[in-house]
């Protein structure tokens, strides 16, 4: 993107800006204002990819939650997953409503995944009630369970001890991880 070479950033892609260890927070501006005009795929996930920054926190919540519900990328550990990746990095309670209805609406399959994270991160205490609800949804559900072992949500504990048998080891573990961490 020339515009990053114009801002002084030598960089041949976009993604040098997150492979090498840069400071790129001046840079964050220049990849919202593109992120809604990229139409190329590719370069639209390495900007969300640099948008999943601290530094980028809490601007780059509204312009990802817009970009999540309006790309029709739904492929597991496609764009739309990339953007809630982002999301569990950047997002902060004032988008909570927002993060709280995507990851309520199974449309949006299994990139809501990591939206369970972005809920950890928040302050609001109903976080913890909309990852307890989402323990029914196959397919959010280990990240519900990793999620409230972050948050240690002991309200949770109950709905959680089944995760100790479910079919899938990572689950399992974490769910066990997150009752341990509970009894302390």
């Amino acid at each position: 993107m020339s515009e990053l070479r114009k801002a002084g950033f030598q960089v041949d892609h976009v993604s040098d800006l997150f492979i090498r260890p840069l400071n790129y927070k001046e840079a964050i501006p220049i990849l919202l204002h593109r992120l809604p005009t990229v139409e190329d795929h590719a370069l639209k996930q390495e900007i969300v990819r640099a948008l999943a920054v601290l530094w980028a926190r809490p601007q780059a919540a509204r312009p990802l939650i817009h970009e999540f519900v309006n790309s029709p990328d739904q492929r597991p550990n496609g764009l739309r997953w990339t953007m809630g990746n982002a999301l569990s990095v950047v997002a902060t309670d004032d988008v909570f409503d927002d993060i709280v209805s995507l990851f309520r609406n199974k449309e949006y399959g299994r990139t809501r995944e990591m939206l369970a994270l972005a809920l950890a991160r928040m302050k609001n205490p109903r976080a913890v009630d909309a990852l307890i609800e989402s323990l029914d949804d196959e397919e959010v559900a280990g990240h519900a369970v990793m999620a409230l072992r972050k948050m240690n949500a002991k309200k949770a504990e109950s709905a959680m001890r089944p995760f100790t048998e479910h079919p899938k080891t990572w689950i399992r573990n974490e769910a066990k991880r997150a009752l341990e961490k509970m009894k302390k």
